[in-house]
């Protein structure tokens, strides 16, 4: 098997043959399968083997993959170079777009990655308000920044360290992390840092511990909070943004965050990042104010172009989300029904086009919750599934990302596949 002896090779070259730890299957057992096309609602691995797949890149490609005119302005653009590291006209227009579409944002910066975005944002937040610590919620990730792996979900949680080595006790005590989904907990915890706390980043939904919902008035409890209190309210939007609507998680729930950061929806799947937000905030970045941050392949022309075709098409066409939130209640109701017919009291949450089958028969709305998950059955579910045809995100902790190439008979063919793994696992356990 190809993917089989591409892995043995990797190792002896990258660490743990991944490039990103959640790829390695640790989560799962087995070895994780080597992707060489993808196109729709399908992916094909180096053996041939295809697969309906439910992560669309962890996120982006909410139109399915190698949607057309994304791919046709790749190719366009490339005629004219592949990078300049100097200002571009479209620099200019897909900033003009994401202002016009996302409501918080006033003034925007392009960086190469959702990391680097919220690396910058809590930077920017630290300068405008002159404080040190940063409130972040358990389960939470915000990417592999040194401020973030302090009870960090995703990948962190799979690997097993959520704070992880290499990251200083001061950046642990600058960074306060308390459960989600509990505002008094919120509260309690700025009481006790009175006037120390510059910033409080969140998953406005998380997707980084499995699909977890706020509860109603959550958001806006912190959006107070942070209002009463100076502290600068940071939306990560990397996963959400452009997929819960065409304004994100803060136009779904009406909830104006002071900064955003985005990720790779915005380069149409290709690797960049941008954070955005109120213009007196914005204004701190280099070279406009104080605050340092720099890239030679910010706003890569090439990334530009795919995006700006990506977000051109979602603001164009508002039958996108209709179509989504149809494909994820289809998909959700699908799952808890099959679910209900075996005798499995599993909570699926659902939301728009994100969701997540928790194998545990408790309300999940936060990390421990989440970690009631029978995480060893969820294995042998997932390489159910993949006999059946359907690639999930290989672990329990992570939202699945649908697309609109998921035709009516896609869907039912995934609702099926779901219902036999189910079967499969409870048969292999008795």
């Amino acid at each position: 098997m190809l993917s089989e002896q591409l892995f043995e090779k990797a190792k002896t070259l990258i660490p743990g043959g991944v490039n990103s730890p959640v790829r390695a299957f640790r989560a799962v057992g087995g070895n994780p399968l080597f992707i060489k096309s993808a196109k729709g609602a399908y992916i094909t691995d180096e053996d041939d083997r295809q697969y309906i797949e439910l992560i669309n890149s962890w996120g982006p490609m909410i139109l399915g993959h190698a949607f057309e005119p994304v791919e046709k302005a790749v190719r366009d653009a490339i005629q004219h170079s592949f990078s300049f590291g100097a200002p571009t006209r479209k620099e200019v227009e897909m900033a003009e777009l994401i202002v016009s579409m996302v409501p918080s944002v006033e003034k925007v910066r392009m960086v190469n990655s959702g990391t680097e975005a919220t690396m910058a944002a809590i930077r920017v937040a630290r300068g405008f308000t002159g404080r040190d610590k940063l409130i972040k919620f358990e389960g939470c990730y915000h990417g592999h920044g040194d401020s973030f792996l302090i009870s960090a979900g995703s990948g962190a949680l799979t690997m097993g360290t959520p704070d992880s080595p290499g990251v200083t006790k001061a950046t642990a005590h600058d960074t306060l992390t308390i459960p989600y989904n509990n505002l008094a907990a919120v509260e309690a915890l700025i009481d006790a840092n009175h006037n120390q706390i510059a910033c409080l980043i969140l998953e406005p939904v998380v997707g980084n511990m499995g699909c977890v919902i706020p509860e109603p008035g959550y958001l806006q409890g912190i959006r107070d909070l942070c209002t009463k209190h100076g502290i600068v309210l940071i939306f990560d939007e990397v996963m959400t943004g452009f997929r819960l609507a065409k304004g994100g998680a803060q136009e779904r729930f009406g909830i104006m965050p002071d900064l955003t950061t985005m990720g790779k929806i915005i380069g149409g799947g290709m690797p960049v990042g941008a954070y955005g937000g109120r213009t007196d905030i914005m204004n701190m970045v280099s070279p406009a104010g104080p605050v340092y941050q720099a890239g030679t392949l910010s706003g890569n022309p090439i990334a530009m172009s795919a995006g700006l075709a990506m977000l051109h098409y979602l603001n164009d066409h508002p039958e996108v989300y209709t179509r989504l939130e149809e494909i994820g209640r289809r998909l959700g109701d699908g799952f808890r029904n099959s679910a209900a017919k075996l005798g499995l009291n599993y909570t699926v949450n659902q939301i728009g086009s994100m969701f997540t089958l928790f194998m545990t028969d408790k309300p999940v709305t936060d990390l421990d919750s989440a970690k009631t998950s029978d995480i060893p059955r969820f294995g042998r579910y997932f390489h159910a599934m993949l006999d059946r045809g359907v690639y999930l995100a290989p672990a329990q902790y992570e939202s699945l990302f649908v697309s609109t190439a998921l035709t009516d008979d896609l869907i039912e063919q995934v609702i099926v596949a779901n219902e036999e793994s189910l079967k499969v696992v409870m048969s292999d356990e008795r």
